[in-house]
């Protein structure tokens, strides 16, 4: 596991881009509650600390992790955001369920941000048990909706200083 006795929520917080000319949509899964609370409290602390504008952090909760695609395309089309951050929780039970679940997530995810030309950030965890879920989400190995808030900002930040270098003819695209 590549998680094992590491915690890998831990940044220089300096070293990461402000957030305060951003908007970002935060969207949360209901299901398994318990973890997604904890990946919504390290999102949400995480862009606060880099001064986004509470106007400009939108959050809203989706009943489960299989929603945050059709939501993520939801607040790409009507929101005017320069990043989208999902976070949900799958836990592995006795059937098929959990690999049809996170596939369809994981692809749904990507295919959105594709599609919008905007960052969509992929914090789901996909866990064997709900133990892992807690340890990834607060717990010993941190918190993936802290990944997933620095992940955004640095994502949006790319794609605006992207942009303001092909704009000034420096690159051609």
């Amino acid at each position: 596991m590549a998680t094992e006795n590491q915690n890998l929520s831990e940044y220089n917080l300096d070293s990461v881009p402000k957030a305060s000319a951003l908007r970002i949509a935060l969207l949360a899964s209901e299901w398994n509650n318990e973890i997604t609370d904890n990946l919504l409290k390290g999102a949400k602390e995480t862009l606060e600390a880099l001064q986004i504008e509470p106007d400009n952090l939108i959050v809203r909760r989706v009943p489960g992790a299989y929603e945050l695609p059709i939501a993520a395309q939801f607040a790409c089309k009507t929101l005017h955001v320069d990043a989208v951050i999902c976070l949900g929780s799958v836990v592995r039970g006795e059937t098929s369920h959990f690999d049809y679940v996170c596939q369809a997530v994981a692809q749904g995810v990507k295919d959105v941000s594709l599609k919008f030309d905007i960052p969509v950030v992929f914090g789901v965890l996909t866990d064997d048990t709900m133990q892992q879920g807690l340890d990834r989400s607060g717990g010993k190995h941190g918190n993936k909706g802290v990944e997933a808030a620095v992940t955004a900002v640095k994502m949006a930040h790319l794609k605006i200083n992207l942009g303001e270098l092909s704009s000034s003819g420096t690159i051609g695209f």
